[in-house]
């Protein structure tokens, strides 16, 4: 035997692959997913009839405060009918199904794979809308429990229609200071800003004075500063300030907290702007402060301004902190009513009154930002 020959018969055989009994299941006729089917009719039906049940108790309370029975009864038939939206995506879940066994029947893989594929996103679907509705059924549960004890403490539609005057003629003031601090932040705060970017050795000190500044009313809560301005102030007995208001010491409490924020909000715009244009702009003669002006600075204040508007959307909030030093805006008007009532339904009305003021904006600032977002993808593509 030639060594050729003997070598190659040495070469060991190339063994199969052990898979211990298992093979892979990569095709197959699709079968309807019982089990998510079966899941999604259970939670749902359960879910249905809880809803039918909290409406039933909400009606039976409506009618024991001797409202209309008439309206009660017609509003308890739109709820409960609903409710029966979330069978819907069942249905079709079970629609899909049939189709799934018409198509097995009929060994059609492409059209079976399908319809198992909607039925199983249909079940998801009647899963989640049960899930929210069922949120939605425990919040009007607690609401009613203890024979509405809930309801009748925060939402005392009675008191809450006659109060409403009252509150709204208060909130006036938390507009009024959140008006006038915007104005005063915007320039404020730019004069802090700038201030952060003084150029040179001598503006060293410049920039050390307004970063500490930034630093501690940032760290500061706004409570304190206004609490400290508005009793401080006038306990120095400043020919001047002493005779001030103290709806102007807030004002002045709550320039000083936000200014220090929305001076970030501008360091970050100015920063976000590439050297070279600020290069660009010293090249052609101009001097730092009029590239600042005339070329940095505007380009930044269009970055800035979606986080700029959500800055003053918690200004807006923090107006109420102003009664800690006694102004009567829309909370202090509120606590002063729920003492003489015992009951808190009008501070609920001032929270859906900032509610009002303040999800539209938000919703403002959310399309602003996504217009951004795409305009810069434009860009880059």
């Amino acid at each position: 035997m030639s060594n050729a020959t003997r070598h190659t018969s040495e070469v060991p055989q190339a063994q199969a692959p052990v898979t211990n009994g298992r093979r892979l299941k990569t095709g197959g006729m699709p079968c309807v997913p019982t089990s998510l089917l079966s899941t999604s009719i259970v939670t749902v039906v359960a879910v249905v009839l809880a809803s039918w049940y909290t409406i039933a108790v909400m009606r039976s309370s409506l009618l024991a405060a001797q409202l209309d029975s008439a309206a009660v009864n017609a509003l308890a038939v739109v709820l409960a009918l609903l409710s029966l939206a979330i069978v819907v995506p069942l249905v079709r879940a079970l629609r899909f199904g049939n189709a799934i066994r018409d198509a097995a029947a009929r060994r059609d893989l492409a059209k079976a794979r399908g319809a198992r594929s909607a039925t199983r996103d249909q079940c998801f679907i009647a899963l989640g809308y049960a899930l929210a509705q069922l949120v939605l059924v425990i919040v009007l549960q607690f609401f009613l429990i203890n024979h509405q004890a809930v309801a009748k403490t925060f939402f005392a539609v009675p008191l809450m229609i006659k109060t409403f005057p009252l509150v709204l003629a208060a909130f006036w003031m938390n507009v009024k200071i959140a008006v006038i601090t915007e104005i005063l932040v915007l320039v404020w705060g730019l004069i802090v800003a700038l201030a952060m970017f003084a150029p040179g050795a001598a503006g060293k000190p410049v920039r050390l004075i307004a970063t500490a500044y930034v630093d501690i009313f940032r760290a500061v809560p706004a409570v304190l500063v206004i609490y400290l301005v508005g009793f401080g102030i006038p306990l120095t007995g400043i020919p001047v300030l002493k005779d001030l208001s103290l709806t102007i010491f807030v004002i002045v409490a709550l320039t000083l907290t936000v200014g220090a924020y929305v001076a970030e909000i501008y360091r970050a715009g100015i920063l976000s702007i590439h050297w070279s244009q600020s290069a660009a702009a010293r090249s052609l003669g101009l001097s730092h402060f009029q590239t600042l002006r005339f070329v940095i600075v505007p380009q930044g204040v269009r970055q800035i301004i979606p986080p700029l508007l959500n800055s003053f959307i918690s200004l807006q909030k923090d107006t109420a902190l102003v009664s800690v030093v006694g102004v009567i805006d829309s909370f202090n008007q509120s606590m002063l009513i729920a003492s003489n009532y015992y009951n808190l339904s009008a501070v609920s009305t001032v929270a859906l009154l900032f509610i009002v003021i303040s999800i539209p904006q938000t919703r403002f600032v959310e399309r602003m930002m996504r217009r951004d977002r795409a305009r810069m993808r434009a860009g880059e593509a």
